[in-house]
């Protein structure tokens, strides 16, 4: 299959792009390589790829010399025209929309640029599979759209209806948009509400790296809500196992969906919504000293209030994603982690 893969130099589409690649598929990645976090690390995660970021310019295609079916383009998803423009030229079987101004609590310091990324730009995507008949598209979501939500486990079949930052309500966004497409034109959309991803290559702003990074360096960590949080944290290569599955057996109709009492994750058109996540909430405390061991060192811990736009605990039913796709995580918060610190150390202290 050829698939684009947006977001390919961030954590998510790194991997997926990678694990493409080894199964023999053709992969075009895309990315606008923005200054969120250090751009130097989305180069190292492109140098894996078989792509020097010195030849990198807007918009012109480098071919990989590791990937032979590899290509990237250096592009923003709102730029309207060269969007069309892609998806003009290139004929894809499939999309996976990994792509987004990502992080909760900078939603709140910068909204714009989560309406330009995560609205606007999935509608190019939405568009894009219309004027070029592509019919598969997966997309990211987020277990941030649950908001207000204290049910749980956190189940699909739940309303999102109450988010409490606007990069949740932009996700909830997307899957609407997603469903509006599925019903008009046909594309069969899925989306995967995923759950606190971590691993090598993670984003420097996500909880992992923090304190790592934190611990190393004798910096106090922050520790909010007094630690009195929990995450259903997954690995990454758990969560690429799961995401490729959909991108191969895209989404058909719900032969038993009710108009007379529709439920939220499935459709009478060809949509679906799946939580992907470990299903195994840990404690932020347990988190953290898992960290320490691997790391041979005590953190310094900072107790703090709860952050606005935060919430206490994730917990994710899967068993919708178990049922259709096998879906299995495998991965143990110690082997995981153990892997994390690993490539932390070598990539940051070596």
């Amino acid at each position: 299959m050829k698939i684009l893969v947006t977001g390919s130099a961030g954590f998510i589409g790194f991997h997926l792009a990678k694990k493409l690649l080894e199964m023999g598929h053709e992969v075009v990645g895309i990315d606008n390589l923005n200054d969120y976090y250090d751009v130097s690390l989305k180069h190292a995660r492109l140098a894996e790829l078989g792509i020097d970021h010195k030849q990198i310019k807007a918009y012109q295609a480098l071919r990989s010399d590791t990937f032979e079916e590899h290509r990237f383009i250096k592009l923003d998803l709102e730029n309207k025209e060269e969007m069309a423009s892609l998806f003009d030229k290139e004929a894809f079987d499939a999309v996976c929309n990994l792509a987004a101004q990502a992080g909760v609590r900078y939603s709140l310091e910068n909204p714009h640029a989560y309406v330009s990324s995560n609205v606007v730009g999935f509608l190019n995507i939405l568009e894009g599979c219309r004027n070029s008949g592509v019919k598969n598209l997966a997309y990211a979501s987020s277990s941030s759209i649950y908001g207000l939500n204290q049910a749980q486990p956190f189940s699909t079949s739940h309303h999102t209806d109450h988010p409490v930052s606007l990069y949740a309500a932009t996700k909830k966004s997307n899957e609407m948009m997603a469903h509006s497409y599925a019903h008009l034109y046909g594309i069969q959309t899925t989306g995967l509400r995923f759950f606190t991803v971590y691993g090598p290559w993670g984003r420097p702003d996500m909880a992992p790296m923090l304190f790592a990074d934190a611990i190393s360096h004798d910096r106090a960590i922050k520790v909010f809500n007094h630690g009195e949080m929990s995450r259903d944290f997954t690995y990454i290569d758990d969560i690429i196992e799961g995401v490729i599955q959909v991108i191969l057996h895209p989404a058909d109709p719900d032969p038993s969906w009710d108009a007379k009492n529709p439920l939220p994750q499935s459709s009478s058109a060809p949509y679906r919504i799946y939580n992907i996540g470990n299903s195994e909430p840990v404690a932020l405390m347990e988190f953290i000293e898992t960290i320490e061991k691997h790391l041979g060192k005590k953190a310094k811990k900072n107790f703090l209030p709860m952050q606005d736009g935060d919430v206490v605990s994730t917990y994710a039913d899967t068993q919708a994603l178990t049922e259709t796709f096998n879906y299995t995580p495998s991965t143990s918060l110690n082997e995981g982690i153990g892997s994390f610190i690993q490539w932390y150390k070598a990539y940051y202290q070596s």
